[in-house]
Order: C-alpha cells, then structure tokens, then sequence
C-alpha cells in the first residue's frame, strides 16, 4: 500500500512539475507585457519631470503636501520599482532554457502577475522533451517525498512497538 501511496505522490509531482515550462513561460510574457507598459508610465514620468527641469528623484520629492500627492508619490515610486524588478527579471530569464529558469524560480515572485497568470493557465499534456524531463524528475521527487516520509513513519510505528 505504501509503495503504491509513493507512486501516486511520483505521478503527482510528474504532473505538477510537467507544467513549470509553459507556466513560466506564460508568467515570462505577462512580465513582458506588463514590463512594456510599466517603463511608458515611467518614460512619461520622466520626460514631464525633464521638461520641468527637475530629476526623477526630485520630482517625487516634489509630490507631497496633500494626501493625493503623499498617496501618488507612493504609487509612483512603487511603479518605478516595480518596472526595474522586471526588467532585470525578464533580462535573466529570456533565453532561458526551462531548467536555467527553475534555477531563477525565485523571479516569479510577483504575485498579482502570478495569480494572473494562474488563473488562465490550461495544463498542458507534456510533448515537449524539457516538459517530459520536468515531468520525470516530478515523478521522481514526489515518489522519493512521499517514500522517505512513509518510511520514516514506519520506523516511528516499529521503534513504539519494538520498546512497547
């Protein structure tokens, strides 16, 4: 029974990691897209503050005094940050292959963009050899998860009954 409990946890994890090529794939084009349009609000930004003749920086220092220019300062400094996080994430993931981006696992952080993506994601059967790959390893890890933990349980149940 046990071991059949780990070969189901091997086929889940086949299932579940088969996935990660295309999912980061589509996550990788809405950080594009979402890359694209944040850097125009910035460029935007920018050029009203240039024709002011102020910086960047002093521009959000001038937005202050009232509480819709305190709330808009924030929003614009979290829209300038957010636009160069992705940028440097799209720099190091695009041309990757899926393996190299499993290793940048943590650029897929942004969560509106994730949950975005999630909820139009379509699993996909794996016809791809990197989807194959990740699907044999996902196999192999919840196969190796699920039989080490079922075989420290059973130790756990052996030593209780070997000292009873």
């Amino acid at each position: 029974m046990l071991r059949l409990l780990a070969r189901l946890g091997g086929l889940g994890g086949a299932a579940g990691m088969s996935q990660f090529p295309e999912f980061s794939q589509q996550y990788m084009q809405r950080m594009a897209g979402a890359a694209d349009e944040l850097g125009k609000v910035v460029a935007a930004f920018d050029t009203t503050a240039t024709t002011a003749g102020l910086t960047r920086t002093t521009a959000l220092a001038e937005l202050q005094g009232t509480e819709f220019l305190d709330q808009r300062r924030q929003d614009m400094t979290r829209t300038i940050a957010r636009s160069e996080r992705f940028d440097r994430d799209l720099a190091a993931l695009r041309d990757r292959s899926a393996l190299d981006r499993l290793t940048q696992a943590w650029r897929f952080s942004d969560t509106e963009l994730a949950q975005s993506t999630w909820s139009d994601f379509k699993p996909a059967i794996p016809l791809t050899v990197e989807g194959l790959s990740f699907a044999g390893g996902g196999f192999v890890g919840g196969w190796l998860v699920l039989g080490l933990l079922f075989g420290a349980i059973r130790l756990l149940f052996r030593r209780s009954t070997v000292g009873a």
